[in-house]
């Protein structure tokens, strides 16, 4: 069998994405061949595969983490919200149907094959598979038909470490409460635990790594100090994404006003422009008024229709309209660029019950929803100018208008792609991933008056990654983690 080690957490944003990445890193330059796993994911910032698959966007970054192309096999499962109480379900890289909760929770043994089968495929060309856990295994009340934590890994027979982060309080109750709560069998495959974002003296922890070795009987594998280049990483979910950014105009910067709806996806668009020294990136919340700016950047959203009225209750409606008419530049990214148009049509209701809803009308364009998602890399020159991108689609829904006749690109298909008004200062595509590139960047930049930096971003990433290995090399026993892999408890 192969080498695998499975990494759960005392709960969710605990930081095992980012440790199974540095893994990744780690061992890759050790000239071992890594894959990263993850059974079940929950986001809507996903990614597209060569073959034209989604996975989550921490399996890819951890791909990337290990010097492998991403595949649909290394998140098997991935849930997109739509609601509060139900999520689109992507089974091997394929959207499958859509599930409340509680229908989730039948279903989920029914996927444990597939799950299994893509666990089979990366085993086959690897030397070490690092598996990252879902939420927590002290989420007991789920434990029937688990295919996330302790379920894949009793299947699998994985032994599996714990991560607590100290960072937001009581890590030593987190640890000692998951073992109390755990099925005896399920805790005998836990083999040890680590903490993560420990700020300080990490010496002033000893005594708490004894009171949690005794009362658990699990093992120590380290203590990780807080890294602060994290947040130079793509965010895995929308949370991490708020954390990263402050409001408050910053001396001459530009600003980008991004405004924050309740089915955000693909929001990995905006962490290029957030390390840019030349703007500000503000996402804007719920209960307030579009702050000034220089920029409106429409993001992309799991329910277009849905996150349209939510813009329209906030009233930030009436915000980007009067932004545009004072010459304000307006850019919309995927489910972004549809509500930029005069109108969106779901016949069929795809996505809500609605089945026709104005758009802000800053585009003249139409946006009819259509069953076929589209996923697939793309490449391309944006227009007029010929500035070269790479990137990916990924939405539902085909639009039309006159405001096509001026494209935002050309992709190197021959085909157009987007549109833009008559005035120039009102964009939109369906084009992620345009940002990572420097010199789409740059234009974009450019466009809004601010002045672009030197900033290589995808070699900046890298940069990151390794830094991030080598953190962990200083404070983990990495090769007792690579021992413990070899040799399942």
């Amino acid at each position: 069998m192969v080498s695998r080690l499975m990494f759960q957490g005392t709960g969710s944003d605990v930081g095992k994405s980012l440790i199974v990445a540095g893994l990744c890193r780690l061992y890759a330059r050790r000239g071992l061949r890594v894959r990263p796993f993850k059974p079940q994911n929950m986001s809507n910032n996903a990614a597209v595969t060569a073959d034209g698959g989604e996975i989550g966007r921490a399996q890819a970054l951890q791909a990337r983490a290990a010097g492998v192309m991403p595949s649909v096999h290394m998140n098997p499962v991935l849930l997109k919200p739509q609601s509060e109480i139900g999520s689109q379900v992507v089974v091997q890289g394929r959207v499958v149907g859509n599930a409340r909760a509680r229908d989730y929770q039948a279903m989920k043994p029914d996927l444990m094959p597939a799950v299994l089968d893509s666990f089979a495929r990366l085993s086959a060309d690897a030397d070490l598979v690092l598996v990252e856990g879902a939420g927590s295994p002290a989420e007991v009340n789920l434990r029937a038909g688990d295919i996330a934590n302790m379920g894949f890994a009793r299947a699998t027979d994985t032994p599996v470490v714990l991560i607590g982060d100290i960072d937001r309080g009581g890590v030593i109750a987190s640890l000692v409460g998951t073992k109390a709560v755990m099925a005896e069998d399920d805790a005998a495959l836990v083999a040890g635990y680590l903490i993560n974002r420990f700020r300080g003296d990490v010496s002033l922890f000893d005594a708490g790594l004894t009171l949690i070795t005794r009362h658990t009987g699990w093992r120590s594998f380290g203590v990780v100090p807080y890294f602060p280049k994290a947040n130079r990483l793509p965010a895995e979910d929308a949370l991490g994404l708020k954390s990263r950014h402050e409001a408050g105009r910053d001396g001459d910067r530009k600003r980008i006003v991004v405004p924050v709806l309740p089915r955000i996806a693909n929001f990995d668009d905006l962490d290029p422009l957030r390390h840019e020294p030349g703007v500000e990136v503000i996402l804007a919340e719920a209960g307030r008024s579009l702050p000034s700016a220089d920029l409106v950047l429409l993001p992309g959203s799991k329910a277009t229709i849905s996150d349209l009225l939510e813009l329209k209750a906030e009233g930030w409606d009436i915000d980007i309209r009067a932004h545009a008419r004072r010459g304000g530049k307006v850019l919309g990214l995927c489910g972004g660029y549809q509500m930029l148009g005069r109108r969106l049509l779901d016949p069929e209701r795809i996505e809500s019950d609605v089945e026709a809803i104005d758009g802000l009308g800053l585009l003249d364009v139409e946006t009819t929803m259509t069953g076929d998602k589209r996923l697939r890399p793309v490449s391309g020159t944006s227009m007029p100018d010929g500035t070269p991108f790479s990137g990916y689609e990924m939405h539902v829904g085909a639009t039309v208008g006159p405001d096509r006749s001026r494209p935002f690109a050309r992709l190197s298909d021959g085909g157009d792609e987007g549109a833009t008004s008559e005035d120039g200062n009102v964009a939109g595509s369906y084009c992620h991933g345009l940002f990572a590139g420097d010199r789409q960047r740059e234009r974009l930049l450019r466009w809004i008056g601010a002045n672009p930096s030197a900033l290589a971003y995808e070699a900046e990433v890298d940069r990151v990654l390794d830094g991030l290995a080598d953190h962990l090399a200083a404070h983990l026993d990495a090769d007792g983690l690579l021992d413990l892999s070899r040799r399942p408890e």
